[in-house]
Parts: structure tokens; sequence; C-alpha cells
């Protein structure tokens, strides 16, 4: 079967497809015939290196993924040849071919495509952890969501506003995105480009800021989601894209009694994992068939053209997910 390879940690471009023997189901486990995985900023920090979970090389990256059972191993039952799945095993998705745990996989919903299905489990499983479980989001409480754009913003809109939030507040770099995100259910939308978010966020709210921070963007904007919580308020942090480290000002967290909590989905163990897929198939599941929560896709490359679909989300250009198609 044809696969992207990482055969030792360093850039992007060193990856390569290759013809790697079909992996066998365990027991336990199914092979999943690959027909759509997504893409995910971790994936190029997992090939250099750069992550806090490094698989033993050479591996295929890859963290989510939809598409066939074609196998399944000793033990399984629930699953047979044919069933048509999402799947979250943090790596080994860029391929045409993955195994997978019964506990990492969940159906496809009726009517979603294999792309849609591809980017469903980690931005919808980690949005959803984030504001459920970490944030512990309440009916009527606002939200500031950094990154409303991409595919946790959207996910964290559509989730928040399930759940009973509102305002719903997010940022993107351009009114385009903003107005895409309004029809998802974003109330305020703030361009970062031109537009201070903490600022913004204090006029929405009559000066008290917002009681939760949703944040991707990690070092580079804390002193600013600081000024944009209420008293008591929440920031939960599931991304690092502007940065790991920041020399912090502690004055606001100890003074407005803030609370900052952080969530990854890859490092979790696998039981870990397991009770992230079944939270997800209860809490988001009905709402994907009921049409109140979609998916969107912004666009799809041929896995020989991974290297152009990373370049291109590197650019920030998307509305919604990236995915390869096999």
């Amino acid at each position: 079967m044809k696969a992207l390879m990482c055969t030792a940690f360093g850039p992007i471009d060193r990856l390569r497809i290759d013809d790697v023997a079909i992996p066998e189901p365990a027991a336990g486990q199914v092979r999943i015939r690959v027909k759509a995985a997504s893409l995910n900023f971790p994936d190029a920090l997992i090939v250099q290196g750069l992550y806090q979970v490094k698989p033993a090389l050479p591996f295929s990256p890859g963290a989510e993924f939809a598409g066939v059972i074609d196998a399944v191993g000793d033990g399984v039952s629930a699953w047979r040849p044919g069933d048509e799945v999402v799947a979250f095993t943090g790596h080994g998705g860029f391929a045409e071919q993955c195994v997978a745990d019964v506990h990492q996989i969940a159906a496809l919903p009726p009517g979603m495509t294999f792309e849609q299905g591809a980017a469903l489990v980690l931005a919808y499983g980690t949005s959803l952890h984030a504001l459920q479980q970490r944030a512990r989001l309440l009916q009527g409480e606002t939200l500031l969501v950094l990154g409303a754009a991409g595919g946790v913003g959207l996910a964290a809109i559509e989730i928040a506003k399930a759940l009973g939030a509102t305002p719903v507040l997010g940022t993107a770099g351009s009114d385009e995105k903003l107005s895409r995100a309004r029809e998802l259910g974003l109330d305020v939308g703030i361009n970062y480009r031109t537009q201070d978010f903490a600022v913004e966020a204090l006029a929405a709210t009559g000066g008290k800021g917002v009681d939760v921070v949703l944040d991707v963007i990690g070092a580079e904007y804390w002193d600013r989601n600081m000024k944009a919580l209420a008293p008591k308020g929440r920031m939960v942090l599931v991304g690092l894209m502007g940065g790991a480290t920041t020399p912090a000002n502690l004055g606001m967290l100890l003074s407005k009694r803030l609370q900052v909590r952080g969530t990854v989905l890859r490092a979790r163990s696998l039981e870990e994992k397991a009770l992230a897929t079944r939270a997800f198939e209860k809490s988001v599941l009905p709402h994907m068939a009921s049409g109140r929560i979609k998916v969107i896709i912004d666009r799809a490359f041929p896995l020989e053209e991974a290297s152009a679909a990373q370049a291109y989300m590197e650019t920030n250009a998307n509305f919604g997910k990236i995915v390869l198609e096999m």
C-alpha cells in the first residue's frame, strides 16, 4: 500500500510516499481502508520531533481519518468489514490502510461524506472536552474563541451554541471569514488584524469580560486573554500556534481570580481517548444528524500533494478543515 512516511524527524518536505506492507489488525483492532484523512497543525510538529508525542520511526502522520473497515482482529464483534467509520489514532492516517483499536473508532454519521468524517473527531472532540469538561461552560455564559475560522474554532462555535452559550465571540483574520462564521452561530466577529480583541470583548459584554476564552494560539495572546476575561473567568488552552513560552504578567490572574487550564487529545491514554470518543458520540453526533452542527471542508488534496496541502494550511487562508484523499 502507499503511505506518506516519516523515516527521520525533520522538515516536512522530507516526507515521501512509499510502498509499505499492509498492516494486520491485532486482537481488539480493525483495519480501515482510508478514504480521507484530515490535516492538523500538530502533524507538522510530530514529524519534526517537536511534539510531546513521538511515535516510533518510521511512521505515517495523520491523526484522524475516515474510511471502510476491511478486516477485523480477534475478539471484535461489534464491527464488520464494510462498516463506514471515523477514527482517531494519533498517527498512521496518511496511508491507504490503517489499523485502529475499536475504542478509537465511531460510525460515520449518516449522510456525511468521508471528507467530513475525516475532519470530525479531533476538532469536535477537542472542542467538546475543552468547553464541557475543562471550562465547564454553562448555558447563558459568554465565550471568546480565538482562531474562529479554523477547524477547532468552528467546532467550538457550534458546540458552544448547542450548549446554550451567548453571546459567542470569535476572532479571525478577515471580514469574509467572520461573515461565514456568523452563518454557523458566531454572534460577534472580531478581525484581529484591525481590532484589539480584548477591547472588543469588553465592549461586547458591557465592560464585564467573557466567562471563557478558548485559545488555540498560546503565548502570543496571554496578556490580552487575561484582559478579556471577566472576574472568575476561565481560559482553556488547546493549541500553541503562537508559541509555548511567554513572560506572563500574573497580576490579573490573581486580582481577577482567573483559572487557566490546558487540554490536548493526542497525548491522552488509550482509555482516556476511548472515553472522549464515547462522549463525542453522545454529545456531538446527535447534533450532526439533526443538521445543527456541520463540518466545513475548505479544500481536499490528493495524498500525492500532501506537501502542498501542508503549505496551504500554513498560509492560514483556509476556512474550515483541509483533508487528504486517498
